[in-house]
């Protein structure tokens, strides 16, 4: 091939940019192949190691530079990023769990973490038991010489009750088994899962969907798990590496872009969730709002002792949920969905636009673990950016 093949000359164009440039945003470094110098660098370079680079899958500057800044927000060390919240949750399990492991599950967990479980983790021999969050001593007659990991998470999935979490942390601890939390409710900001009060110490690893509020665009799906001990991360890590879990440059552009703002955008979600909650508990036809930093909602101690333990008004995130009279059967609770104006019907939370989905709660629950109380239908209320800034009610 000719010399002056334009090709070959745009390919190995020897114009390399000046060093230094600085801006408000870091750069996004899109890779599968990562050279090196030569073959000695090839050799020496570990994977596992964020001292280099060795393939697209295993880091870039640009997925290294969002693990550090999400490990800063949650008060970890090491942070690995995957697809998912879910993906993250199944990362977490696959890694810590073998054939004849046992792993306990709050019953009233993020229902996809409870499937998972049940369907392949149950496929490959590993035994699985749901507790009552709302009751530590639960926990304990569940915890046995097969449990390697109890999943926790605060507050509960829909229903939103708030356990005692650091109760549940330190009875863990003391029977020498790994606790994990999904902490997207919380972010990272309402409060430390690595220093829970009371316990003199915390969870093990903090897991969140950043599809929700680290994101904010409703248009992000990714999720992260941190820890503090390395030799946990390295096992995750490992484990990481084997499934072949990477994330594309683009979304890590977006959740960078997000993050400088999370703590105003969570901020406004929770102060408009809580004023639409206030209303909707007195109006008629509502038999209960569930919301942790509302009065008389199950878990509200439990939520103040941690999130706000100075009085305040602490941070509550933008969800709440509203058992309707059991006079009004699933379908006119339907019709009230259809009816709404500023909230669209659909899955997930965090982003700009408001959002309404009715579940059904006794088929989410195991009866013998956690009886439902409400006879009514329940809807799930995720109050979005835009009506937050905009004002509530609306």
């Amino acid at each position: 091939m000719p010399d002056d093949d334009i090709a070959t000359r745009l390919i190995h164009h020897p114009y390399v940019p000046p060093a230094g440039f600085a801006a408000p945003q870091p750069g996004v470094s899109k890779a599968s192949t990562v050279f090196f110098a030569d073959t000695a660098a090839l050799r020496a370079r570990r994977w596992h190691s964020r001292a280099g680079y060795t393939y697209g899958l295993h880091g870039t500057p640009t997925t290294f530079t969002l693990e550090e800044r999400l490990a800063t927000l949650e008060g970890g060390t090491q942070c690995l990023l995957a697809p998912s919240g879910l993906a993250a949750i199944a990362l977490v399990s696959l890694s810590l769990l073998r054939q004849g492991d046992e792993v306990l599950v709050p019953d009233n967990a993020y229902g996809p973490t409870k499937a998972l479980v049940q369907g392949e983790l149950a496929h490959w021999g590993i035994g699985h038991r749901f507790y009552d969050a709302a009751d530590p001593q639960d926990l304990a007659r569940c915890i046995g010489l097969a449990t390697k990991l109890v999943w926790l998470e605060a507050p509960g999935s829909v229903t939103l009750e708030f356990p005692d979490l650091p109760a549940l942390a330190a009875l863990c601890r003391q029977r020498g088994v790994t606790t994990a939390l999904d902490n997207t409710w919380g972010a990272g900001l309402a409060f430390a899962p690595f220093d829970l009060r009371r316990s003199g110490a915390g969870v093990d690893i903090s897991v969140q969907a950043l599809t929700k509020y680290a994101s904010g665009g409703g248009d992000v799906l990714m999720g992260s798990v941190v820890t503090r001990d390395e030799r946990l991360h390295q096992r995750l890590r490992g484990t990481h590496m084997r499934l072949g879990l990477g994330v594309g440059g683009g979304d890590v552009e977006a959740l960078l872009r997000s993050l400088p703002t999370l703590a105003l955008r969570y901020r406004a979600h929770d102060a408009a969730a809580r004023e639409l909650a206030r209303w909707l508990s007195v109006q008629p036809g509502i038999a209960r709002v569930l919301h942790p930093a509302l009065a008389g909602s199950p878990g509200h101690a439990h939520w103040r002792a941690l999130c706000a333990p100075d009085g305040g008004e602490g941070l509550a995130a933008g969800l709440f949920s509203a058992v309707f009279d059991a006079r009004f059967g699933p379908a006119d609770v339907d019709a009230f969905c259809d009816r709404l104006r500023r909230f669209r019907i659909g899955y997930s939370w965090g982003g700009p636009v408001s959002l309404a989905v009715p579940y059904d709660i006794p088929s989410m629950r195991t009866a013998s673990v956690t009886a439902w109380p409400h006879a009514g239908a329940l809807v799930r209320f995720s109050v979005g950016l835009a009506q937050a800034l905009a004002g509530l009610p609306a």
